[in-house]
């Protein structure tokens, strides 16, 4: 992890379309190199508790995980948790690993407290925010996002995170 650069919150701008809010750190950089996972505090400078702490700001990105939930991923992820004790324990490590993340801040928000992302540790209700876990992570920490990483597309390859003309 890394504090962003001013570069680097001009590109989270271009590809939010908006100015960004509280970044903490980089999670994760594409190929690309730009940024495409950041940190974020679980309580944000206006005061709204933010459970988000791993934020996918890469369109590119999100646009492909976007295509991935409409397929029908998540129902069958949240049937197989169900039943596979194995995964559902992994997955329930997963959320234990993303608070502990973000409890690493040293900011504690009462609201947000045992609260994480995408469903965890019991459900799955957010790729984007699995697969943004699974990037900052690294492999083998979020078995669910890093399922759905696997399956997404090369987002990088046909053009940059943020190219002239998004900015």
């Amino acid at each position: 992890m890394r504090q962003p650069t001013a570069d680097d919150l001009t590109c989270i701008g271009n590809q939010l379309g908006r100015r960004p809010r509280d970044v903490h750190a980089i999670a994760y950089r594409c190929p690309c190199g730009n940024p495409a996972v950041v940190e974020t505090p679980p309580r944000l400078s206006d005061g709204t508790p933010f459970p988000t702490f791993f934020y996918a700001t890469c369109p590119r990105l999100t646009g492909a995980i976007s295509t991935l939930e409409s397929s029908g991923l998540m129902m069958d992820m949240n049937r197989r948790l169900v039943v596979d004790s194995v995964l559902a324990g992994e997955y329930a490590a997963a959320h234990d690993d993303y608070l502990a993340a973000r409890a690493a801040l040293g900011i504690v928000v009462d609201e947000i407290e045992d609260i994480s992302a995408g469903g965890m540790p019991d459900r799955v209700k957010c790729l984007h925010s699995l697969v943004a876990h699974s990037l900052a992570a690294g492999p083998g920490i979020n078995p669910l996002g890093d399922e759905a990483l696997a399956l997404l597309p090369k987002w990088w390859l046909d053009q940059p995170c943020t190219v002239e003309g998004d900015e």
